[in-house]
């Protein structure tokens, strides 16, 4: 029997942390097997600022995919974010030695590791190399260079670079999950992944998502990813204004946001009130619908103009750098009554909300195919790109229990005392290096063996 390509993505999110298993049908679309979702403690505009809530909260929704599919996740690839994520413009050049030999995948991964080595502020490392557009012999908008001659061969390329503690941090918590790290991804990147066409892509788009604690932003235009951005507030800062302005506590400030919230002041009369039961048998506090969707009002119009500037530092005013595809809005905050509109008001630009159903198989659960989950499918997108087998059948790994409590006596006797769930962790580790050896050209998996490293030494 053919062996299953299980995927998992593993989305922490501020508000939310998804745990999604899947695989590819054979229609070549995404059937979603099972998914567990925690509320996140410990994360703050997508940066884990406590470790130990953080492990809970992932163990919490790794258990619920597990109950709800019958699989047993071994590996996760997992979203970056955070407001430590920027990116640089860079362009560089290698010159080979031989001009009469085709240019081959080695040459550009010479020029990848080049990349690399660029000097970055202390603290920062560079977690994404992004080749662009080509340039062979002066020959310039070369999108494959393999197969060519060619002596010098440049590109252009977009780096992504975030803070190493931020991201080591993350490497931490799912190591402590009992589960290994297969793959990071820049979150807009993968909600890019699973709610653009490659059409919206190629014609120029900025994808914004909008979450719990960030609003992340990916600009693709010729279908080449141009900029992208983590600007740090999302729809908890609309819930906190609800909360102070309202003088209500978080919960009902949520729920306020979520069944009543418009981000179109004009929408409501000044007569339509909702009531909010009073604490502890105090009275009931009567708060306007008008004056609701002036607070949320008032914070979405800063957080769409936050991004409306990263747009421009693209270059968007330039004729040839037009977005024609416009606006895709994502994530939970997408989810915000007439947000669709405002954004087409501040930026003139076309606006679409994007579902993450394109990509998922006909009998997806509905829920699974709202904006909320579209870093998810993304990520498990990401994970059968790799080919891993990132999870396996519950019944069939329960025989091979023994042969993992083997080399526990041997490691006890030749090294020192390590735990049962180190060992296992080792284990699975072990296990996950044919998967990683598949895609060793990329840079990104590199990153996380390096990762995967200082984790074992910090030990």
């Amino acid at each position: 029997m053919e062996k299953e390509n299980i995927a998992v993505g593993l989305d922490i999110g501020t508000t939310k942390i998804v745990a999604m298993i899947g695989k590819k049908n054979e229609y070549g679309k995404l059937e979603i097997l099972g998914i567990g979702k925690s509320k996140s403690l410990g994360v703050a505009r997508g940066v884990v600022n406590n470790i130990t809530q953080t492990i809970q909260s992932i163990q919490q929704a790794i258990q619920e995919a597990e109950n709800n599919s019958g699989y047993k996740i071994k590996d996760v690839v997992v979203g970056i974010a955070g407001q430590h994520i920027r990116s640089i413009q860079h362009t560089d050049y290698i010159s080979r030695n031989n001009p009469e030999e085709v240019i081959g995948e080695n040459d550009i991964q010479l020029l990848i590791d080049q990349v690399n080595k660029l000097a970055m502020l202390p603290g920062e490392e560079i977690i994404h190399v992004l080749p662009q557009e080509f340039k062979i012999d002066g020959q310039s908008e070369i999108k494959e260079p393999i197969g060519m001659y060619g002596g010098r061969l440049e590109s252009s390329f977009h780096v992504v670079v975030g803070q190493a503690s931020s991201i080591r941090n993350v490497g931490r918590c799912i190591q402590s999950s009992g589960i290994e790290l297969s793959g990071l991804t820049l979150e807009p990147l993968a909600s890019a992944d699973a709610v653009l066409s490659q059409e919206e892509k190629e014609a120029g788009v900025a994808l914004i998502d909008i979450g719990g604690g960030t609003t992340d932003l990916a600009i693709f235009k010729d279908g080449i990813i141009r900029h992208t951005a983590v600007i740090p507030f999302g729809g908890n800062v609309i819930t906190d204004d609800i909360k102070e302005g309202c003088s209500i506590i978080e919960k009902q400030a949520e729920l306020l946001k979520v069944k009543f919230g418009s981000a179109w002041p004009g929408e409501n009369k000044d007569n339509e009130i909702v009531s909010i039961p009073g604490l502890r048998g105090r009275e009931p506090k009567e708060i306007s619908l008008k004056n609701l969707s002036k607070i949320i009002h008032a914070r979405v119009v800063e957080i769409i103009d936050q991004v409306f500037t990263e747009v421009k530092a693209y270059g968007h005013e330039d004729p040839r750098k037009k977005l024609i595809a416009g606006i895709v809005l994502t994530g939970g905050g997408a989810q915000l009554k007439h947000i669709k509109q405002l954004v087409e008001y501040i930026t003139g630009m076309d606006t679409r909300i994007g579902y993450p159903n394109e990509h998922l198989a006909g009998n997806s659960d509905e829920e699974i195919s709202s904006p909320l989950y579209a870093t998810a499918v993304g990520l498990v997108m990401n994970s059968i790109q790799n080919n891993s087998q990132s999870a396996v059948r519950m019944d069939a790994i329960e025989p091979p229990k023994v042969v993992y409590r083997a080399p526990v006596t041997q490691i006890q006797e030749v090294v020192v005392p390590v735990t049962e769930a180190e060992v296992d962790a080792q284990n699975f580790g072990g296990k996950q290096v044919s998967t990683g050896d598949k895609i060793q050209r990329s840079f990104f998996d590199r990153y996380v063996d390096k990762i995967k490293d200082f984790l074992d030494n910090a030990e």
